[in-house]
């Protein structure tokens, strides 16, 4: 098929695709340095922002699966040149997800305290305290972030990434200039990082919201106040979204579950891991955008009813993937040692990170993109519930069971969750190669 007949040029590939790139990396860095920041207050502030974070991210993960689920939907329609019914779903989603997320929110708010508790136990009153806090004002965040989130998803199931970017920059600007001053110019520690991040949730669910009602791009939404529910499109959205979202929050908890083993091998184990998992992190996520983007193009071919160009589009972009993610980890493991001294790492502990990241430097290029990048196409064409069993059962069964196994009862140190990534990693990209190449995932209908 010669490049002019396919639906996406090139030009067009890298208009979707360069942003959502860069919009993963930035938020990631971002996030980094939101971190480092805090952890200038003290350790009972470090504590209680990532006591209370595990909370935040495993809800905000369930918010973008919802989102994810309306976007596929709204890329569908787009497809189908039917931009009356991309109209209504978008409306629709952002209906449903405000009204989950406000729910939420009076859940955390009314419960706080006890919740907090149950879910961590006894610890010291200072961090007790300071967690009540920043769970305070970042609860209060959630339609924000849930609407922002919904909003960009739209916005990228019309190919238009380049606007989420945008906000996702000024956002995170605002942040961290919201850190520098709340933080070290007034002395307000864990609630003045919370309030920077409520301020820049507000300002992107507001940008997002006004550009949505413009008439420059082909699905707008005006009259917010005037929607009400399709109960019919509701229901295909939550039945594409719950199932990501179930997936997203499984392996969130499966990372709680699997620190609570880490924690038993001592401080230099502890510190190792979790710089070997932000290092990990950098040089996968910018693979992540590609995979967003695939959702979309995979999305608006189905709509137009074009198989062939679905199937083009996940092998074009998975051999994509598989180049960022071969070059991200080969930077990334360039920069192990300097980050690691700069951190100020002890010997043994840099010694471990080093050690991790050789095999993730070697093993993450071979499996990994198969793992996770073919599921976003998946998901576009409906297959969710497949995505979702297949990546829950791996990685209870092989991240955390064998994780856990090999520390507990065989005495292996933290190389052990990544011997159990390694494994799921594989299983994954197996089933997942098997699934693509079966084209089951085709005969789901999403509209």
């Amino acid at each position: 098929m010669e490049e002019q007949q396919h639906m996406f040029s090139n030009k067009i590939l890298r208009t979707i695709l360069i942003p959502a790139i860069f919009e993963q990396v930035l938020n990631s860095l971002m996030g980094t340095i939101d971190t480092m920041m805090v952890s200038n207050v003290g350790s009972a502030a470090i504590s209680a922002v990532s006591l209370v974070d595990s909370i935040n991210i495993l809800v905000i993960q369930a918010f973008s699966a919802l989102a994810a689920g309306g976007a596929i939907v709204c890329s569908q329609y787009i497809g189908q040149k039917n931009f009356s019914m991309a109209n209504k779903s978008a409306g629709q989603v952002l209906f449903i997800i405000f009204v989950i997320s406000a729910g939420v929110t009076a859940i955390c708010l009314g419960i706080r305290t006890p919740l907090l508790k149950f879910i961590f136990g006894q610890v010291e009153p200072d961090v007790m305290s300071a967690s009540r806090t920043y769970f305070f004002y970042t609860a209060l965040s959630f339609p924000f972030i849930a609407l922002y989130n919904a909003g960009a998803s739209i916005f990228r199931s019309q190919g238009n990434t380049r606007g989420p970017m945008v906000v996702s920059v000024i956002s995170n600007v605002i942040n961290i200039a919201g850190n520098a001053v709340l933080i070290f110019l007034f002395h307000m520690g864990v609630a003045g990082a919370a309030i920077s991040t409520l301020v820049s949730r507000i300002f992107c669910a507001v940008v997002v919201l006004s550009q949505l009602r413009m008439d420059r791009q082909p699905v707008v939404v005006r009259n917010y106040l005037k929607i009400r529910p399709d109960w019919k499109m509701v229901r295909r959205i939550l039945t594409l979204g719950i199932p990501s979202g179930v997936e997203n929050s499984m392996f969130q908890l499966g990372k709680l579950a699997i620190q609570s083993s880490v924690s038993t091998l001592g401080t230099a184990a502890i510190a190792a891991q979790a710089m070997t998992n932000i290092l990990e992190n950098l040089n996968g996520i910018a693979a992540v955008g590609v995979g967003i983007g695939l959702m979309t193009v995979v999305g608006q071919c189905l709509g137009a009813g074009r198989q062939d160009e679905a199937v083009y589009y996940i092998k074009k972009l998975c051999l994509l993937a598989e180049i960022v993610v071969a070059g991200s980890c080969l930077l990334v493991f360039a920069l192990t040692v300097p980050v690691t001294r700069l951190g100020g790492m002890e010997r043994e502990s840099a010694e471990m990170c080093f050690h991790m990241m050789c095999w993730i430097t070697v093993v993450k290029p071979v499996v990994w993109t198969w793992a996770f990048i073919p599921a976003y196409g998946l998901r576009a064409a409906g297959d969710v519930k497949f995505s979702m069993l297949i990546s829950c059962i791996s990685m209870w069964t092989f991240r955390y069971c064998l994780c856990v196994y090999l520390i507990r009862f065989r005495g292996f140190g933290p190389m052990a969750v990544w011997i159990g990534m390694f494994t799921d990693w594989t299983v994954r990209a197996v089933v997942f190669a098997l699934r693509f190449h079966s084209r089951k995932w085709l005969k789901h209908k999403v509209i």
